[in-house]
């Protein structure tokens, strides 16, 4: 791994099923995450993790979907403060979108790249900022943790078997250990976990 000049984190967020899935059969279907991802635990642990951050890093399947739905909740009626201002945060922050297919970017501060996603990393942590937030883009999230280079890996875990789908966990993820960072637990047996990695 190349030598880091700064401390900047990889921070990975990413909702799972109790079977370890991201994502049912069908892949546009997010019905299952309703409600647990308007919980309380998960609308704090969402915000413990943007907080400290300075760059959203996404998949362009994500960036499409993120950058449609959060700006319209800002100044919507009845929104929860706490989406709101993840939603101006998401607005306003510097994004890298990773695709091969897209040339410009339709959004704001917003970055395309085509390029491995470790690659990106590496390059992002020797510049100046805070934490690179990688945001439920299991396109950008999986390589990552092949290539080992994830130091803070958040699961929001929903109490749901999905049967079938894509699973977050290859069977060729490189050996290492993760120390528990915080544990809550919520309505709906909603559960936020997050892990550092030890290195």
């Amino acid at each position: 791994m190349p030598q880091q000049t700064s401390r900047r984190r990889v921070v990975t967020n990413i909702a799972l099923s109790l079977d370890g899935r991201y994502a049912g059969p069908d892949p546009l279907d997010s019905g299952w995450v309703l409600p647990y991802a308007v919980t309380d635990v998960a609308s704090d642990h969402l915000t413990s993790l943007w907080t400290p951050a300075t760059t959203a890093l996404l998949g362009r399947v994500n960036a499409e979907g993120f950058l449609a739905h959060w700006p319209t909740v800002i100044g919507a009626e009845g929104t929860d403060p706490r989406h709101e201002a993840f939603a101006r945060w998401l607005v306003d922050t510097d994004k890298v979108v990773l695709s091969s297919s897209r040339t410009e970017a339709p959004w704001e501060r917003t970055t395309l790249v085509d390029k491995p996603a470790a690659e990106v990393v590496d390059e992002l942590k020797e510049t100046d900022g805070g934490d690179i937030l990688v945001l439920s883009s299991a396109s950008v999230i999986k390589p990552l943790l092949a290539a080992d280079r994830v130091d803070r890996l958040a699961l929001t875990v929903f109490p749901v078997f999905l049967g079938a789908g894509p699973r977050l966990f290859d069977a060729d993820l490189p050996a290492g250990k993760w120390s528990l960072v915080s544990e809550a637990a919520g309505e709906h047996g909603t559960l936020c976990l997050v892990y550092d990695r030890v290195r």
